[in-house]
């Protein structure tokens, strides 16, 4: 990562409260970011992952203040977001943009394409008409579109299409930062690899920073600098893409990318199937969030949250990754080769025979 990151996230929480009774009292709080932290150095990607539901989408929205945080802190470009009053939020969200998901739902079928590109530009008062039109069929350009689109209705393009619109929404005001949140999952697969390397270009054209959100671990590894992996609102681990997908250390992200197909030999992971359900973020287990699942937990794992371990900028959270580090001498080739054999072992056995003694890995 670099010295000076253009977006650090720093212990970001975001709650929401549980309501129930007549009187609407709250009774809980669902925990869907819980001290998340990472930070994205400038003209990099870093890549989300976790499974449906772990927060990913939320973290990007909590960024923007789409979705207001209820702790930790934001900044961007060295300004703290959390607090910036209307005016200053303003300001800094033309310099940060979302492609949001769904081409269908995020564009107004009441609109034009011009009336869709130029909302942005009036808002944020950049250039006259004419200067304005001239920004559009830029961004349309692009984008691979044609000035021609300018007049027609959303509901005229198809899925890759409207996402192109989409996209030429968030460049239109010249961003320096875009969270990309799942911008192909909705989309045929025949056009997800166009919208792909079209941000791709992108990036390396315009120099833009990307926090890219997904559950397609393919595309994620082809397009980001350094990845994230979640789990019930935090982060498990983190390192250089090339590194994690080489030498992925956390249990979880071992079962994450066992599910990935390869037609590589030397790439294709031996299975590993976890049991039990996801617990609810408005209950998360104690100790680490991952221990009712994960066939290597020992008895710390259920009591004590695991520490932060970094070793040359791979992050994980895990006590059984830390203490096998420690007794390898920070080999983490050697680790991840030997968590992931135990693992699938471990995976193989009935649920009652599966946990280790603590301070083995059961092999």
């Amino acid at each position: 990562m670099s010295a000076d990151p253009l977006v650090v996230v720093d212990r970001l929480q975001t709650h929401f409260p549980v309501r129930r009774g007549l009187l609407r009292r709250v009774i809980g709080n669902v925990q869907a970011v819980d001290g998340v932290s990472f930070s994205i150095a400038k003209r990099r990607t870093l890549g989300l992952v976790g499974e449906s539901g772990c927060g990913k989408t939320t973290v990007g929205r909590s960024i923007l203040r789409l979705v207001e945080p209820t702790g930790g802190d934001v900044r961007f470009a060295g300004v703290s977001v959390p607090g910036r009053n209307a005016a200053d939020l303003r300001a800094l969200r033309r310099r940060m943009q979302i492609v949001f998901q769904d081409p269908y739902g995020s564009l107004n079928p009441r609109m034009t394409v011009r009336g869709i590109l130029e909302e942005g530009l009036v808002i944020h008062r950049m250039g006259d008409a004419q200067e304005r039109l001239t920004r559009m069929r830029r961004a349309l350009d692009r984008t691979g579109m044609t000035a021609g689109a300018l007049e027609r209705y959303p509901h005229e393009f198809s899925g890759g299409q409207r996402q192109r619109i989409a996209i030429a929404r968030a460049l239109v005001l010249e961003p320096e930062f875009l969270v990309l949140d799942e911008p192909i999952s909705a989309l045929d697969v025949s056009i997800q690899a166009q919208v792909v390397n079209l941000l791709v270009e992108l990036r390396e054209q315009l120099g833009l920073t990307y926090l890219f959100i997904s559950h397609d671990l393919s595309v994620v590894e082809y397009v980001s600098d350094d990845v994230a992996v979640m789990y019930l609102g935090r982060i498990v681990e983190r390192a250089d893409a090339a590194a994690l997908y080489r030498a992925p250390l956390h249990p979880y992200t071992l079962a994450l990318f066992s599910a990935v197909p390869s037609i590589d030999p030397a790439r294709r992971r031996r299975r590993i199937l976890l049991t039990g359900d996801v617990p609810s973020p408005s209950r998360p287990p104690r100790g680490c969030r991952f221990h009712p699942r994960c066939p290597l937990a020992e008895s710390v794992c259920r009591e004590v949250d695991p520490p932060e371990t970094t070793l040359d900028g791979h992050l994980v959270h895990c006590h059984v990754a830390a203490r096998e580090l420690e007794q390898a001498a920070g080999d983490v080739q050697a680790v991840a080769a030997r968590i992931a054999a135990a693992m699938v072992a471990a995976s193989a056995k009935p649920a009652s025979d599966a946990a280790p003694a603590s301070g083995t890995l059961g092999m």
